[in-house]
């Protein structure tokens, strides 16, 4: 049995928000072509309290893409972005949300970081979505939204940890670059970890 994982297709990762990631709006109307072939569908949600520790506007004397440490790990700060209830954390409106069984939120806790939709970042806290996928059985994860290399990369990592065969469809994912070659760098350490990449036109062909 294979899922469909869209992570994290929200309006502040779309361009014109608070983290636009460049052509993320191109994700959307491939993520609803590739739905058509899933029969079960669930969705990653950053959900972050306003006073969220990953935010630099929390930090006096802090700037956006400092590095610093929170709760034993390294955090990268970034401007405030997907905070409850705001337009910015709501899904993209052109996103077809009708098939999606149930939506995982994840950075909930102001004091920790989640990228990955199984974990927070410290691996202290399960979203669930482990187990509801076990618990529909399913065997196979596909992975697609933003960004490829933070939130679409660590939902791969953690799928693999989990015991999912689990396929990043490369063309529905968009990243960051923070750093120049941080997408192909992400991508590379997913196939190292025997992660697929795939792209759609696979998909939709079967």
């Amino acid at each position: 049995m294979k899922a469909l994982v869209l992570v994290d297709i929200q309006n502040d990762f779309i361009p014109g928000g608070a983290i636009a990631v460049k052509d993320g709006d191109a994700v959307v109307p491939l993520a609803n072509k590739l739905q058509e072939k899933f029969d079960f569908i669930v969705a990653t949600q950053d959900w972050h309290p306003a006073d969220h520790a990953s935010f630099a506007k929390n930090h006096k004397g802090k700037s956006i893409g400092d590095v610093i440490e929170l709760g034993g790990l390294q955090q990268v700060l970034w401007p405030a972005h997907c905070v409850q209830e705001t337009e910015g954390a709501k899904f993209h409106a052109g996103l077809d949300c009708s098939k999606i069984k149930k939506v995982f939120p994840k950075g909930t806790d102001s004091q920790i970081d989640s990228y990955s939709g199984f974990y927070d970042n410290g691996h202290r806290k399960s979203t669930g979505l482990a187990e509801f996928l076990r618990n529909n059985k399913m065997s196979q994860v596909f992975i697609c939204g933003l960004a490829t290399d933070y939130c679409v990369k660590f939902t791969a990592l953690d799928s693999l940890t989990e015991g999912f065969e689990t396929f990043v469809v490369e063309d529905v994912c968009r990243g960051v670059e923070l750093k120049p070659g941080d997408v192909e760098n992400a991508l590379k350490e997913l196939q190292e970890k025997g992660c697929s990449l795939i792209n759609s036109q696979t998909i939709l062909n079967t």
